[in-house]
């Protein structure tokens, strides 16, 4: 098939995809006609269209002012907001559909602020050359459905490659943070981003200090949920741009792995983050693909070589929990998603050991406990972390680990450990010791789940007898 019938089919694929959200689509382009303007499906609603994945969110743009657009929507959209208002973006709800209408623009950063100077355009050939990338500088008008695609996109979405409308420094010197989308796509689409457009982001990676942390968060959110996130950590990390923001990503190249020393520590954790996402169940799951990058950042502070050569790096997941709290919360993440991520770090290397058969039920317990609800994805980490090419070791790690999830399944089938307690609740504790509310009630309950952890549930009256024996330890009572 040439080229130009190609294209064609790709078209009439858009209009297809298109037609699906009709009504709403050419009823707001009419209504937008009748009061003298312009209107098009226009950026990622165009691209995915093409690729046969349209979703409920839709960009149009328009040579209405906003305030004009507040007139088109009014009484016929059922929700209307403008919280993007002064990104020239009115947003509007239909029929289920998310719609957002933003003026013909040109963006551009002065050089200095970390905020986009938002001037509008006139043409929509202007609009979509302000855009990021080619594959999304193409638009269908409604409601006459007419495509245009002055750049090129549609054959850069047929050939999977990322490009910019005019030169890729002009772009980046508009918004830096369109380097991080380059990246993004390449996860998402599994794009190859173009070799001139890899090299402006090499020439222009510090530029990224001007973007604002919850852009770049938002950027590498979307990144690592993508569908290869390690294409895009790779990106990132060959163009600088990973130093700008996480550079423990970048410093992991030079730390060789004590347990592989056939690969470094950075081809390790790009694999652990691809075996993870392997093993989810209810899609991207960030926490788990955050741990999974995050869990050995710990290790170039910890290096030592020892007098036989072998590489170790002692305590690196204590470093690494700390080292991830403090990237993470720099980055704006909320403050649960940091607690989680920051745990299995933390918790992911507790495992090792286990099959040397010197786990008592108390250390089960303990191991269950302390995960917690984060339990399923650190079972899921841990087995991600066996990268070995050994396959014998490879095999009897995964029995190992099998074998411990049975037993706590077992142990909390038996006893429950998601609610572990003392055997003695503080109001008990208060009337057998004789003491009022304070810090010895909660001394003696932690003392009791202690010995709930090492020994199991205990009976009433052995819990009262073991508190007893602690209070006299402790000089509280005869």
């Amino acid at each position: 098939m040439s080229e130009p019938a190609a294209l064609s089919n790709a078209q009439r694929r858009a209009v297809t995809a298109l037609l699906r959200v009709s009504p709403v689509a050419d009823e707001l382009g009419r209504r937008f006609a009748r009061a003298g303007h312009e209107l098009h499906l226009v950026g990622g609603s165009v691209r995915d269209a093409l690729l046969g994945r349209l979703g409920h969110d839709l960009d149009f743009c328009t040579d209405a002012t906003p305030d004009q657009t507040l007139r088109v929507v009014n009484g016929w959209a059922e929700a209307v907001w403008e919280t993007g208002r002064e990104f020239g973006t009115i947003g509007a709800a239909r029929r289920g559909l998310r719609l957002e209408v933003t003026t013909f623009r040109a963006e551009a950063y002065d050089g200095v602020s970390r905020n986009p100077v938002v001037r509008y355009g006139t043409t929509l050939t202007e609009d979509l050359r302000r855009r990021d990338f080619r594959i999304n500088a193409m638009a269908v008008s409604v409601p006459e459905h007419k495509f245009t695609d002055p750049y090129g996109g549609l054959a850069d979405l047929a050939a999977r490659v990322i490009r910019t409308p005019g030169r890729p420094q002009e772009s980046f010197g508009d918004d830096p943070l369109r380097m991080l989308r380059a990246a993004r796509f390449a996860a998402q689409l599994r794009f190859t981003v173009a070799s001139e457009v890899v090299a402006a982001m090499a020439e222009m990676a510090t530029d990224l200090s001007r973007v604002t942390a919850e852009r770049i968060r938002d950027e590498l959110t979307k990144l690592m949920c993508g569908t290869d996130p390690v294409a895009g950590l790779r990106l990132l990390v060959e163009t600088g741009l990973a130093d700008q923001f996480l550079p423990e990503l970048s410093g992991l190249q030079l730390e060789i792995d004590e347990h592989a020393q056939h690969k470094d520590v950075y081809e390790h954790t790009l694999t652990v983050v691809r075996n993870a996402v392997g093993l989810e169940e209810d899609g991207p799951d960030l926490v788990l693909r955050m741990a999974a990058l995050m869990h050995d950042v710990g290790k170039p502070a910890t290096k030592a070589v020892g007098p036989d050569g072998r590489v170790s790096f002692h305590h690196h997941e204590v470093v690494g929990a700390r080292l991830t709290r403090q990237r993470m919360t720099q980055l704006r993440y909320p403050k649960d998603v940091v607690a989680d991520v920051a745990g299995l770090v933390a918790l992911h290397l507790r495992f090792y050991g286990y099959g040397r058969g010197e786990w008592t039920d108390s250390a089960v317990r303990r191991y269950a406990t302390d995960a917690g609800p984060l339990l399923p994805r650190l079972h899921k980490l841990t087995r991600s972390d066996c990268t070995t090419r050994n396959r014998r070791k490879a095999a009897a790690l995964a029995a190992d680990y099998t074998a411990l999830e049975e037993r706590i399944a077992r142990l909390a089938a038996e006893e429950d450990l998601r609610r572990v307690r003392p055997d003695l609740d503080g109001n008990a504790i208060m009337e057998l010791l004789g003491v009022p509310p304070g810090p010895v009630v909660g001394q003696a309950w932690r003392h009791l789940k202690e010995l709930r952890l090492e020994r199991g549930p205990l009976s009433r009256a052995e819990a009262a007898a073991e508190l007893y024996r602690w209070a006299r330890e402790q000089g509280l009572v005869e």
